[in-house]
């Protein structure tokens, strides 16, 4: 069983997309294919794919990739869902945005997991490709964002550097809570 599994028994676990986030897409052309990576339940590419996008979502967890293809049939969309290791995914090249929401935590054990992924997207994506990550802005998480990016190989073009709040409600207990993000856009020249 995957680590999320056992959280995605509750349905929509995380809520809503970034209304930030949706707004940014529903106006960027073109439209192309975008890779959702560790897309959980589907809360991104449920929307985006309603804006036209071709999406693909791939996250370890059956459960998450199992709601979020539900839910894409009951709305008639066409997604496609991976189950599988986002760190041993390569196929970067094939899409034209890469999105990664709330993905990454940096903490001392993954961080070189962490930005070797980012490295690794940076490296593998086409020319005029985006990549998107969403992150929380605690500790030095933005400033390790920022670094393992400035320090890639290839050069990019900053779109998006904003901030935007995450709105949490668990709906059984009852717990709200408010998260400072960073939406961070950018695209390959």
């Amino acid at each position: 069983m995957a680590d999320y599994d056992k959280y995605y028994k509750t349905e929509d676990l995380f809520g809503e997309p970034y209304a930030e986030l949706i707004k940014f897409f529903k106006l960027f052309e073109p439209k192309g294919k975008l890779i959702d990576i560790g897309c959980g339940q589907g809360r991104d590419v449920i929307p985006l794919a309603k804006l036209g996008y071709d999406v693909t979502g791939i996250d370890n967890s059956k459960l998450g990739i199992s709601q979020m293809m539900t839910k894409a049939e009951q709305e008639k969309l066409d997604v496609s869902g991976l189950v599988g290791d986002i760190y041993k995914f390569d196929d970067f090249q094939d899409y034209d945005i890469v999105l990664l929401d709330s993905m990454f935590h940096f903490e001392k054990r993954d961080i070189q997991k962490e930005t070797g992924l980012i490295t690794k997207i940076a490296d593998n994506i086409k020319q005029n490709s985006l990549i998107c990550i969403c992150i929380q802005d605690t500790g030095n998480k933005v400033k390790i964002l920022k670094s393992t990016i400035q320090n890639a190989k290839p050069d990019f073009e900053v779109l998006n550097d904003s901030c935007l709040i995450y709105n949490y409600e668990d709906k059984e207990s009852g717990h709200k809570s408010q998260t400072k993000y960073l939406m961070y856009i950018i695209r390959k020249i």
